[in-house]
C-alpha cells in the first residue's frame, strides 16, 4: 500500500507500508492492503504503521484519513 502522512509542517512519511492502525473518532481501526474506500475522522491518540516488518508510532492530536485503491492519505495535527 502507498502511505502518505502529512502534517501542517510537512510530510512525515511517504512510501510503501504493510499496515496502519489509526485512532478513529468511533474507535481504533486498522487498514491492510485491499481495504474498501474510506474517509474517516481521527481523534487524539497514536498512529502505528508497519514498514518491512518494523512498526513506527506517531502521536497525533486529530486529523482525517482517506483510503482509495491501496493509496492511503493521512492528514494529522
Amino acid at each position: 500500500m502507498k502511505l502518505e502522512i502529512l502534517s501542517p509542517t510537512g510530510t512525515i512519511f511517504k512510501g510503501e507500508a504493510d499496515s496502519i492502525s489509526l485512532p478513529g473518532t468511533y474507535g481504533s481501526f486498522e487498514i491492510l492492503g485491499g481495504h474498501a474506500p474510506l474517509i474517516a475522522a481521527l481523534q487524539q491518540g497514536k498512529v502505528h504503521y508497519t514498514v518491512s516488518g518494523i512498526t513506527e508510532a506517531l502521536d497525533i492530536q486529530g486529523g482525517f484519513v482517506e483510503v482509495q485503491q491501496n493509496d492511503i492519505s493521512v492528514c494529522v495535527e
